[in-house]
C-alpha cells in the first residue's frame, strides 16, 4: 500500500499504518500510537501524528475531527461516508451517504468555492445509551 501510494516504507510508518488498519475503525492517536509501540516498541507520539499526516494526505488513512472530541482515524478510504457519534460515551459508527456522488450536499451559497467534499456528523444517543437511560 505505501509503495502503491509513493511513500517511503519505514518501520513506523507501517506500525501507524498497522495501528489505524487492525481491529475497530475510528481510533484516537493514543490507541493508534499504543498498537505501533507494541510492534515496534519506542515510537514518540510526534512521529505517529507526522505518520497519520503523510498516511492521510496520501489517501490510505482518514480523519475526522469532531467537535469538541479528540481527531480519529479509520482506513474506510476511497468513498463518501459519514459519522454517527453518540453524544453519552462517544461512540462512533459509518453512515453511508444519502446521495452516494461527492459532494453529497450543495451548499446554497457555495461563495465561490469549488466544493468537492462535504463532511456530514450526526450526533446522538447510540442504542446502548438510549437502553442506560431509560432504567
Amino acid at each position: 500500500m505505501l509503495r502503491g501510494a509513493g511513500l517511503r516504507v519505514t518501520a513506523p510508518r507501517l506500525a501507524v499504518l498497522a495501528g489505524v488498519y487492525e481491529g475497530e475503525q475510528h481510533k484516537d492517536v493514543d490507541m493508534i500510537a499504543d498498537a505501533a509501540r507494541r510492534r515496534i516498541g519506542t515510537l514518540s507520539t510526534q512521529a505517529v501524528y507526522d505518520n497519520l499526516r503523510v498516511l492521510v494526505q496520501a489517501g490510505l488513512v482518514r480523519g475526522i475531527e469532531p467537535a469538541g472530541a479528540p481527531a480519529l482515524y479509520e482506513s474506510r478510504v476511497g468513498d463518501n461516508h459519514h459519522h454517527v457519534i453518540c453524544r453519552k460515551c462517544r461512540a462512533v459508527a459509518d453512515v453511508d451517504c444519502a446521495v452516494g456522488e461527492r459532494p453529497c450536499l450543495e451548499a446554497s451559497d457555495a461563495q465561490g468555492y469549488l466544493i468537492d467534499e462535504a463532511e456530514v456528523v450526526y450526533w446522538g444517543l447510540c442504542p446502548a445509551c438510549q437502553r442506560r437511560s431509560e432504567t
